[in-house]
């Protein structure tokens, strides 16, 4: 479950990317409002994943102990570079730029890995 969490907080982190590129296209404010509740968003959905991760862990076998823990390293420095990029997108929007757009980047690279790694760990179930 937790990987459909840190998916789904993605798109969140993708679309605040998008409205940080927007801005720096458009120079309109409202950008800069739109990546920020989206990256406020984002870290729900990864804060969620985050502690689920943690508890999946914890009850985890010894051969995905490693797997368990570089997911949970990553959704943890998601969540931390995440969450100083919406302390960046708190400022004016011209003082957010560039340090809020690269901050997007590298939010969204760490969410894409820590999503493919879990959902390639998934245990998929049959009926």
């Amino acid at each position: 479950m937790h990987a459909v969490l840190a998916f789904s907080a993605l798109p969140l982190f993708l679309g605040a990317l998008l409205s940080d590129w927007a801005y720096a296209q458009t120079y309109q404010v409202q950008w800069t409002n739109f990546a920020s509740w989206l990256i406020a968003g984002g870290l729900v959905f990864a804060g969620v994943a985050l502690l689920w991760a943690a508890v999946d862990l914890l009850r985890s076998t010894v051969m995905r102990h490693r797997r368990g823990t570089l997911y949970l390293l990553l959704l943890l420095a998601s969540f931390v570079v995440g969450f100083v990029n919406a302390l960046i997108h708190a400022k004016d929007a011209w003082a957010a730029m560039p340090a809020g757009l690269w901050l997007s980047v590298v939010v969204v690279l760490l969410a894409a890995i820590a999503s493919a790694i879990g959902l390639a760990g998934m245990r998929w179930r049959t009926a």
